[in-house]
């Protein structure tokens, strides 16, 4: 007989899981293994949970998280469009939208109770505390730009993009080909890097380990960028072109270069990511590889509309924007 008092926390606590694992064991998604599913089973059984409680209901407000990191002006130039596709495809299918800035020292529970969502989406990189306290929740969840193996997630194609940039610099004729990286505990960072060294691999480039600078800890985006850009320019022989892990970055190595009187692309190319609206009118414009921002916030509310129970692992593709800042050695 079916029992209208249980409830999925109480599943969980007894099975010793999350709500979220009880919440897909039932919709059979992926991620878990048999004897974690058959154990949720066989409890809900014993304690007579109705299944229909699982009924799909309508999605009234979604919850955009965004990690503090990414809240400031810098990051939201990647970010914000995202949240506009979001805002736009809410508009559209009637659901109210909240935002939320969450960092490691939150009480996230706290957090998500406050907005009372009915899902989740989550943008950028987390730590895996704040996202497993996110998909302790046991809302539906869809990630952008960023990776975990049961979620669903979207991205852009960052290997594919950041071996479209870096083989176009060696068809330009740059030969010392750097790349500025920032934390590569980000998934889009670590995988653009891959990119990076993808391509020098299949030219038969050597790449040198020098040639590859991380952000320092405690910096903003702007002074990290100038350090590591300062870095690559003081080297005894130093590179011939600079790809950067997004265009902010690449738009500050830029600036250093002017300053010490390089000319770009003539002495130096330079490289970004992202396609921000800065990129097109910089002086010389830069050359990029474009992310269609919006459409990634869009997928995400579709995907929570039409979600099957499947989990769902998008890759949008990309396209590199050729501009003045990489047009090669004999440029002028």
């Amino acid at each position: 007989m079916n029992s209208p008092n249980v409830t999925i926390r109480d599943i969980a606590r007894i099975a010793g899981v999350s709500p979220g694992t009880v919440s897909r064991a039932f919709k059979s998604q992926q991620g878990m293994s048999e004897e974690t599913r058959t154990r949720v089973f066989e409890i809900a059984n014993q304690l007579g949970y109705n299944r229909d409680n699982l009924r799909v209901r309508r999605l009234r407000r979604i919850l955009f998280l965004l990690h503090k990191q990414h809240s400031s002006a810098h990051s939201n130039l990647f970010y914000s469009p995202v949240l506009h596709g979001v805002e736009d495809a809410c508009a559209e299918a009637g659901i109210a939208l909240s935002f939320a800035s969450a960092g490691i020292d939150q009480n996230v529970a706290d957090l998500v109770r406050i907005h009372e969502p009915d899902a989740i989406i989550c943008a950028g990189y987390f730590e895996a505390e704040v996202l497993q306290a996110v998909i302790q929740c046991g809302l539906p969840l869809v990630m952008v730009d960023h990776f975990a193996a049961n979620v669903a997630t979207i991205n852009d194609d960052n290997v594919a993009g950041a071996y479209a940039a870096v083989q176009h610099l060696l068809e330009r004729g740059y030969k010392r080909i750097a790349f500025i990286s920032g934390p590569v505990s980000h998934y889009s960072i670590h995988l653009r890097e891959r990119g990076y060294r993808k391509a020098l691999f299949d030219a038969g480039v050597l790449a040198d380990p020098d040639y590859v600078t991380y952000y320092r800890d405690g910096l903003d985006q702007a002074e990290a960028s100038a350090l590591c850009a300062d870095q690559l320019l003081d080297l005894p022989n130093p590179p011939d072109a600079i790809f950067a892990f997004n265009d902010l970055t690449a738009l500050v190595a830029l600036g250093r270069c002017q300053r010490r009187g390089l000319r770009v692309p003539e002495d130096i190319g330079i490289c970004g990511y992202d396609d921000i609206a800065s990129a097109a009118t910089a002086h010389p414009s830069l050359t990029t590889v474009a992310v269609e921002k919006e459409a990634l916030g869009r997928e995400a509310v579709t995907w929570l509309l039409d979600a099957t129970g499947t989990t769902l692992k998008s890759v949008h593709p990309v396209r590199l924007v050729i501009r003045e800042s990489s047009l090669g050695p004999q440029a002028r």
